[in-house]
């Protein structure tokens, strides 16, 4: 008996058609459908999907807020600090020229700075009159101001008080610059001005310290004291001392330094000062910036 080919092979090439008829696929996809959709994870994952497509991310965090303002903080800080010696730049300008006028002035008389406004700054006026070694039964006048620097030695500021008429307030004389003893309970020997003499020099009101400016005056002859308050020495000796101190440009019987100046610290260097604030400005933003511009590209 013979098989014929043809027919044989007719039903398997009419199956695998029927296998890609889209009703077929559509009618064998049905049943994995009902499956995916109900599986739980799937469903979580759709509805994930579904929210990070209609929700936008959070970009801004409490984190990113505080970064922000304190960079801002910081930067006006460090502005701030840049225009602050700008200013203290211009002040001591204008305070450079005013002392140059007041060196420039005819020498005042004792009278005539006693009839000076009591508000006035008297740093910078010269100053010529006769005085006179105060006659009490105490012969050194002598005051030491405390914790003083010179040339990295540390010492006092030696000052006597002298008389220019009776009837007018004492008068400070610096003497000059003292080294301190190792031992705090010997004072330096002062040799005070015994006669009468002749002064030519510069007036000057010492600054007071913000953070101690009391008296602070030890008993006995020569007195140490912390701060120079004049009021309150006024009060110590129960007379009136003038509101100015006196630097001689010469003292015949002393030969101590004098090392107080009107500016310890020149004009150009608060423009320096200045200068680097604002490069620390730049500086700061620049690095915050570039580390922001990261943050953003990521």
């Amino acid at each position: 008996m013979t098989i014929n080919a043809n027919a044989t092979l007719r039903p398997k090439k009419r199956l695998i058609v029927a296998d890609f008829l889209p009703l077929t696929m559509t009618y064998q996809a049905r049943p994995r459908l009902k499956i995916m959709n109900s599986s739980s994870n799937t469903k979580q994952s759709l509805n994930n999907n579904k929210r990070s497509i209609l929700t936008p991310q959070k970009v801004v965090t409490k984190s990113g807020v505080f970064i922000l303002i304190s960079t801002v903080s910081v930067f006006t800080l460090l502005v701030k600090l840049g225009m602050w010696q700008l200013e203290r730049y211009q002040e001591k300008l204008d305070w450079q020229q005013e002392l140059t006028l007041r060196q420039n002035q005819t020498e005042l008389s004792y009278p005539q700075l006693m009839t000076l406004p009591s508000h006035t700054s008297y740093t910078g006026f010269r100053l010529s009159t006769r005085v006179t070694p105060i006659h009490t039964p105490i012969t050194n006048h002598i005051l030491l101001l405390d914790n003083q620097v010179y040339q990295g030695q540390v010492g006092y500021l030696a000052y006597q008080i002298m008389e220019v008429l009776p009837h007018l307030p004492w008068l400070l004389v610096e003497l000059g610059f003292v080294a301190a003893n190792i031992n705090r309970q010997i004072l330096p020997s002062i040799h005070p001005i015994s006669v009468p003499t002749t002064l030519k020099g510069r007036l000057y009101n010492k600054q007071a310290n913000p953070m101690s400016h009391t008296l602070m005056a030890e008993k006995g002859w020569p007195k140490r004291i912390q701060n120079l308050n004049l009021n309150q020495l006024e009060k110590e000796l129960q007379h009136a001392i003038a509101p100015a101190v006196l630097q001689p440009d010469t003292l015949d019987t002393h030969t101590l330094p004098h090392p107080w100046q009107p500016f310890p610290m020149t004009a150009d260097k608060h423009k320096g000062y200045a200068l680097q604030w604002f490069a620390m400005a730049a500086v700061f933003i620049s690095i915050m910036g570039g580390l922001l511009l990261r943050k953003i590209k990521q």
